[in-house]
């Protein structure tokens, strides 16, 4: 299992995952092994930044109790960065990863090359041999994402790719539209696999009170997370909640900022600049717990969501990547979960442990008898937007410190896993994708970058 192989993994190892979760502060010439510490210090400090509210929610909609909660919380940012190192070194054979089991403590790693298995496994890894890498499964996604602007696909509303079943995934209404998109996209039939359902998903945005803010006086959504552009405060939200011009007034009805860009369909993203009369702060509905970063979480890790229609839910990260159908349009990137939303949620917020994951989009079903929900990735909103995410770490206005004189990277970017980055003369790849912060450096994060 992959937390008793952690256990026995050299000190920078180790310490990668608590510092995930820990808020990924800390250096790299003090690292502590867990095997220092008894196992309830650890989950303390693993999970001290995730919100109480988060931790209710986690226990009862994943049928958790708290230790399980706090444990399952630190198998996932572990696995997360062991993702990140496994697909660094296997490289074009990569084909995805995922955690399983209740607790998250199983992390399996899928190739293209049965070469890579044993290296797999030496990581605590299971290791799966598949036929199809995750780029070549990306660019068919591609494919029909490109399709989908020319053709109707209102009975194939959601495409992904399913890394645990190695297929381009096409849920519809009526299969035989997902043959016509299919053959459209020009994607081989050995790469996709049709799923019928009845799923129809729908921006959850209403006319509803609460723990919001408004568009123009009329619809509510839930703001997402608070962000800074230089010294402007404001927040990212959904593209669907309003267009650029659109003004927004708070949950208590006084004026509050305008939508300074959005698009939707398309992506569902946008942000809003607030006036001196708010103030961004790193926290999720009113929590005394703080957002720490968003590092994108891993496919079957557990991720919640806080909304002010229906508060906080949780549930598991099914896809990265997926493409969804609204009426108004196809929406590619979102993150497809099993966390369940209704109308008024959309634009709130998606977190997993201390790490921002996205804004509520869409989805289908009720938080009554359940349902899928897809969030816009929140690293995408801060790349595109030139925005900084509100954390712990960051000051008023603060676009994430000086730069590095000495080297390519910079607090404030985004990093995608794969890039490659130079500091203090050394080089260095990305494992996880995140926003950079000060005290993010390379060598003090070793969840994150790996020296090559």
């Amino acid at each position: 299992m992959l937390q008793r192989h952690l256990r026995a993994a050299c000190a920078a190892v180790a310490a990668a995952g608590a510092l995930l979760v820990a808020g990924l502060s800390g250096s790299a010439s003090a690292q502590p092994s867990l095997t220092a510490a008894s196992p309830a210090a650890a989950d303390s400090l693993r999970t001290a930044a995730a919100p109480p509210g988060l931790l209710a929610a986690l226990q009862r909609d994943l049928g958790l109790n708290r230790r399980q909660a706090d444990r399952r919380l630190a198998n996932e940012a572990e696995a997360g960065a062991t993702a990140g190192r496994l697909r660094a070194a296997v490289g074009a054979h990569f084909a995805g990863a995922w955690v399983s089991g209740t607790l998250s403590d199983t992390l399996t790693v899928a190739t293209t090359d049965p070469a890579d298995a044993r290296a797999i496994r030496a990581r605590g890894a299971d290791a799966v041999v598949v036929r199809h890498s995750l780029a070549a499964l990306d660019a068919a996604r591609a494919r029909v994402d490109r399709a989908a602007a020319h053709h109707g696909t209102a009975d194939t509303p959601v495409w992904y790719v399913d890394v645990r079943t190695n297929t381009l995934v096409v849920r519809a209404i009526r299969p035989a539209a997902a043959r016509l998109l299919l053959a459209a996209a020009g994607v081989d039939a050995s790469l996709a696999r049709i799923v019928k359902s009845a799923e129809r998903p729908r921006p959850l945005a209403d006319l509803r009170g609460g723990d919001a803010y408004y568009i123009d006086n009329s619809a509510r959504c839930s703001i997402g997370f608070p962000v800074t552009r230089g010294t402007q405060q404001g927040f990212a939200t959904a593209g669907h909640c309003g267009r650029a011009g659109s003004t927004t007034t708070g949950s208590d009805r006084s004026a509050q900022g305008t939508f300074q860009a959005s698009v939707f369909p398309g992506n569902d993203m946008a942000w809003v600049a607030t006036n001196a009369n708010w103030t961004a702060t790193p926290y999720v509905n009113g929590s005394s717990q703080q957002v720490a970063g968003s590092v994108q979480a891993t496919v079957g890790s557990s991720v919640c969501r806080s909304g002010s229609t229906s508060g906080w839910h949780c549930g598991t990260v099914q896809q990265l990547n997926t493409s969804v159908t609204y009426q108004e349009g196809t929406v590619a990137g979102v993150t497809r979960t099993s966390v369940c939303a209704e109308p008024g949620d959309s634009g709130g917020s998606f977190i997993s442990g201390s790490q921002a994951q996205g804004v509520t989009s869409g989805g289908s079903g009720d938080c009554t008898s359940g349902g899928t929900t897809y969030f816009q990735p929140i690293n995408p909103i801060l790349q595109n937007y030139g925005l900084t995410l509100k954390t712990a770490a960051s000051g008023p206005g603060d676009p994430g410190g000086p730069g590095n004189p000495g080297g390519t990277w910079s607090a404030g970017t985004v990093y995608q896993a794969g890039d490659t980055v130079t500091y203090g003369g050394a080089t260095y790849r990305c494992l996880q994708t995140h926003q950079a912060q000060p005290g993010w450096e390379p060598p003090n994060t070793p969840a994150l970058w790996q020296r090559v």
